[in-house]
C-alpha cells in the first residue's frame, strides 16, 4: 500500500470529498486538548493536516491521551519506534483502549485512515467522542476546557410501584383524544353504501 500511485475517475471523487470533511479549526481545539490532557511533554504539531498525522501517526501521544484519561493506564508500555508495524499496533492499543472506555464502533477510525492519512477526518471524530465521553463521565480525569465538547446524553431511569402503575392505567391522557359528543348516529348501517344526493 506505501507505493500506491495517484487516484483518478470516481476514485479520486470519493478521496476529495473525505478530505473536504477534515476540519483545521477542529484539529487546533483538539491538539489544544491533547497537550492540556497530557501536558506539554507530548510537544505539538505541525499546523496542517500532515503535521496532525505525523504527530499522531506513531501511536505514542495517543496512547498518552488514553492512559490519562483512564486511572488504571490500559496502554502499558508506550514506546517510539520507527517500524511500522510497531507503530500501528500502538494505534490500535488506543484504538481498543478507546472502545472500552467507551467509544462506540461507528465513531472509531481505522488504523489505516492514520497511518496512510486516508481519512483524518475520522480520526477528529474519534477524538471528539473520545472528549465527549470524558466530559461526561465528569469523573475528574478530563483536563481542557468543557465547553469544547457536548455532553453524551446519560440514561434516566425511573422506577415506579407497583401501586403507580395501577393508577396510571387508571387516567385516560388527553393526547389519546377525546370521545365525548361522539355517537354513531348519521351512519349507514353494514352492507350499504353512503348515500349521496344531489340537491
Amino acid at each position: 500500500m506505501a507505493n500506491k500511485g495517484p487516484s483518478y475517475g470516481l476514485s479520486r471523487q470519493v478521496q476529495d470529498k473525505i478530505e473536504q470533511k477534515y476540519d483545521t479549526e477542529l484539529e487546533a481545539r483538539l491538539v489544544e486538548w491533547i497537550v492540556a490532557q497530557c501536558g506539554p511533554a507530548v510537544g505539538k504539531p505541525e499546523a496542517g493536516k500532515l503535521g496532525f498525522q505525523t504527530w499522531l501517526k506513531d501511536g505514542c501521544v495517543l496512547c498518552e491521551l488514553i492512559n490519562s484519561l483512564c486511572k488504571d493506564k490500559p496502554v502499558k508500555k508506550i514506546q517510539s519506534s520507527s517500524m511500522a508495524f510497531k507503530q500501528m499496533e500502538q494505534v490500535s492499543q488506543f484504538l481498543n483502549a478507546a472502545e472500552r472506555y467507551g467509544v462506540i464502533k461507528t465513531d472509531m477510525f481505522q488504523t489505516v485512515d492514520l497511518w496512510e492519512g486516508k481519512d483524518l477526518a475520522a480520526v477528529q471524530r474519534t477524538l471528539m467522542a473520545l472528549g465527549s465521553i470524558a466530559v461526561t463521565k465528569d469523573d475528574g480525569a478530563f483536563r481542557g476546557d468543557p465547553n469544547w465538547f457536548f455532553k453524551k446524553a446519560q440514561e434516566n431511569r425511573r422506577d415506579f410501584s407497583d401501586d403507580q402503575i395501577k393508577e396510571g392505567k387508571n387516567v385516560i391522557g388527553l393526547q389519546m383524544g377525546s370521545n365525548k359528543g361522539a355517537s354513531q348516529s348519521g351512519t349507514t348501517g353494514y352492507g350499504r353504501p353512503r348515500q349521496i344526493m344531489n340537491p
